[in-house]
């Protein structure tokens, strides 16, 4: 699934990344809409990892999608 794929059904994606994803609050996910780049920092400061690490599980979930 592209980036504008997802952005446009980035309400029904949210379960899913709240699945993958569980420390991510909903206003994390209201406030990201869609921005890949603002989800990976979330990931990053929620989850206390480096920056291309939270790339590549975006990167990675996007895949799966």
């Amino acid at each position: 699934m592209n980036a504008d794929r997802i952005k446009g059904n980035w309400k029904q994606l949210t379960g899913r990344i709240k699945s993958e994803w569980g420390k991510l609050t909903d206003d994390d996910l209201q406030v990201a809409d869609g921005h890949r780049e603002y989800l990976a920092g979330k990931l990053q400061e929620r989850y206390g990892i480096a920056k291309d690490e939270a790339d590549a599980q975006v990167r990675r979930f996007e895949e799966r999608l």
